[in-house]
């Protein structure tokens, strides 16, 4: 955990995301044509835009993947720690959990599953609800937190996007999930 890469050194883009040989021109700028020229002129900068936020996940997954892989935890398992480590307490109920990280019970079930594996979490019963089992983070969880949270929030603030452009972003994204039913 002590090998960290220095905050100003460049993020690589992960080999296994990068398209190799690199493409002279915008595979998904081709694909728009394609798709106009087949007559799918309406659905063409739906198609564009989704195929873009797709392959920016990819990169930008690879990255945080790449930023986590020293601490054998995923993006999800860092999630479910850093909940716990903000939380009061350092614990919620699992269900809670699933509620905030937006995900299933199980995929929920199953991080908590493999962080008390780590020894990052512990399950304990809930003190006034005998159906609720708490998720608690321990030392070691916090331990993780405090070392690779750093390391995830130098991908995070270098995302090739400048201050505005990000939030421009995060808003249309915002407006997709709430179309969607994601929050009110």
């Amino acid at each position: 955990m002590n090998d960290r890469v220095h905050p100003s050194a460049p993020l690589a883009v992960p080999t296994a995301v990068r398209p190799a040989p690199r493409l002279r021109t915008d595979p998904i700028d081709e694909a728009a044509l394609q798709w106009s020229a087949h007559g799918w002129d309406e659905a063409t900068m739906g198609m564009a835009v989704l195929t873009s936020v797709f392959r920016v996940q990819q990169i930008l997954g690879a990255r945080v993947n790449e930023a986590l892989k020293p601490f054998d935890i995923t993006f999800a398992r860092f999630e479910v720690l850093a909940l716990l480590s903000f939380t009061r307490h350092g614990m919620l109920p699992i269900g809670k959990l699933g509620e905030r990280l937006q995900v299933h019970a199980t995929s929920v079930t199953n991080a908590v599953d493999r962080l008390e594996r780590q020894g990052f979490v512990e399950r304990r019963s809930h003190p006034s609800d005998r159906r609720a089992i708490l998720a608690v983070i321990t030392d070691a969880g916090r331990e993780v937190v405090d070392v690779a949270g750093p390391e995830l929030n130098r991908v995070f603030a270098n995302i090739e996007l400048s201050k505005e452009q990000a939030s421009t972003l995060f808003s249309l994204l915002r407006t997709l999930r709430r179309a969607a039913g994601d929050f009110p």
